[in-house]
């Protein structure tokens, strides 16, 4: 689940993207070369790069002891040396325990900052970024590649850097002035934050409210819903517990996806940016929460919630093709710049969220936030909505609502249409690599040299082998 409405400021470098002696390598510098990447067109990417010459960035991590003062004047050295920090971020130290280390993103060039570690060495630790010779050399253009999970265990580093948690609602939610629902909702966002493995959960005090949502859509969906949802809703009925008094477990509905499409679901605190959640997306996994909506205001929600998640995005995930153009949007996303994350943001919005479909010369809805609001699902396929083809250089520029119905719709003539244009649209975004899924070993494969892509060639041609033996087994049973 993630938010078009809550994202802060452009955030810079953290913690997450510096070298791996900060680590204690945990994640085998996967994570650590990420963000410091130089960049010469035609090139491969040199890693572990931590300076911009050219734009005037660097970065310095130092530990300091838990006293009265200390980041004070360690400040002061930037402040005197007219150097502005772009980001902050401080976490307890992870080889003492009564320190705490302080990442530093700023706007100077290597000798301005060269000076000031120096300075610092007398009064603080510095803690090296990455091997010695790590500077970039002055007149490359240079890119900053973001942070992205290589890995499936990377997902963890995501799924907790939610925007919104627990009891902390706005002041026009349903549930803002009940004390009781507020502390129910904390206790899903904890177990969410606390997630090792699944356990099941006591929906005894929301399940009126789900069956509310329940009959109320289910009266919609045999003229409402694509037939991929129809085929898919009667199975979670038989193996997921999808009933009117029941609301299913994430545990049940997760083994039921990684059979039908390989797709896997973690509970989610609250909120993600679009960055963390589409990350998800790349190696099969639905970030989902578990809180339901308020009971005053069952067929309203401001947020999307289990009812949203369960009803509107389970039953497409278990189709096969529709779990690959979502995976790709994913893919697509992995250390895209903060401007093609949002652009692909929005295509996931108006097509995963709120997509229409034409099927027997009949308008139908495959967008969850459509097939989980009964009101706005009518709106819809009225006749009364503006539609438009779903074209993503267009829909990328589109405006997202939250609290009203969109003002257009996009319609594609099938999810195969929408995954080719997907696909085109995501070749236009500027990455110095491309990104393969390996889902034997549930990671990112980056290619950026010929090593890489030769590796790829190779499995390639061992897959192509076995259909050639098919064809040719086919072909001596036809006597062809």
């Amino acid at each position: 689940m993630y938010t078009k409405r809550l994202e802060g400021p452009r955030r810079g470098r953290s913690f997450d993207s510096v070298n791996s002696c900060l680590e204690e390598k945990h994640l085998n510098n996967e994570i650590n070369k990420s963000n410091f990447c130089k960049i010469e067109e035609n090139k491969d990417i040199k890693e572990n790069c931590n300076e911009s010459t050219e734009k005037g960035r660097g970065a310095v991590v130092f530990s300091l002891k838990n006293e009265v003062g200390g980041l004070v004047k360690a400040l002061k050295l930037f402040q005197e040396k007219h150097v502005n920090l772009v980001h902050i971020e401080s976490r307890k130290s992870k080889r003492r325990s009564s320190e705490f280390e302080i990442f530093l993103d700023t706007d100077s060039n290597s000798e301005q900052l060269n000076e000031i570690i120096q300075i610092l060495k007398s009064h603080v630790n510095v803690l090296p970024l990455s091997p010695p010779d790590n500077q970039c050399a002055p007149g490359v253009d240079i890119e900053i590649t973001p942070w992205f999970p290589k890995k499936i265990s990377d997902i963890d580093k995501c799924a907790n850097r939610v925007l919104m948690y627990g009891s902390d609602l706005d002041a026009d939610h349903p549930g803002f002035k009940d004390n009781v629902y507020r502390k129910r909702r904390e206790y899903f966002a904890d177990l969410a934050m606390d997630y090792k493995h699944p356990s099941a959960i006591d929906f005894t005090e929301e399940v009126k409210t789900w069956g509310t949502v329940f009959c109320e859509l289910t009266k919609l969906y045999p003229t409402h819903a694509c037939r991929e949802y129809l085929k898919n809703l009667p199975l979670l009925t038989k193996y997921c517990g999808y009933r009117e008094d029941n609301i299913p477990q994430l545990e049940d509905v997760s083994r039921f996806l990684k059979e039908r499409s390989g797709f896997t679901i973690r509970p989610v605190a609250g909120f993600l940016a679009p960055r963390d959640f589409l990350a998800g997306l790349a190696f099969r996994v639905f970030h989902c929460t578990q809180y339901v909506r308020h009971s005053s205001a069952p067929l309203y929600t401001p947020e999307p919630d289990t009812c949203h998640e369960l009803l509107g995005h389970v039953p497409l995930f278990a189709e096969p093709s529709f779990a690959q153009f979502s995976q790709e949007i994913g893919l697509a996303s992995l250390g895209a710049s903060d401007e093609a994350v949002q652009k692909l943001a929005t295509c996931y919005f108006f097509t995963v969220e709120f997509g229409l479909c034409k099927q027997e010369e009949q308008l139908r809805a495959y967008g969850a936030g459509l097939l989980s609001s009964a009101s706005e699902l009518k709106y819809a396929l009225s006749g009364n909505a503006k539609v438009k083809p779903f074209d993503p250089k267009v829909t990328c520029k589109q405006e997202c609502l939250i609290t009203t119905y969109q003002d257009v719709y996009f319609l594609s003539e099938s999810f195969e249409e929408a995954k080719e244009k997907m696909r085109e649209f995501a070749k236009t975004i500027k990455r110095p690599f491309s990104v393969r899924y390996n889902p034997y070993t549930q990671s990112v494969e980056v290619l950026k040299d010929t090593k890489s892509i030769t590796k790829v060639v190779k499995e390639l041609r061992q897959e192509l082998d076995i259909v050639s033996d098919a064809l040719s087994r086919i072909n001596n049973d036809l006597g062809i």
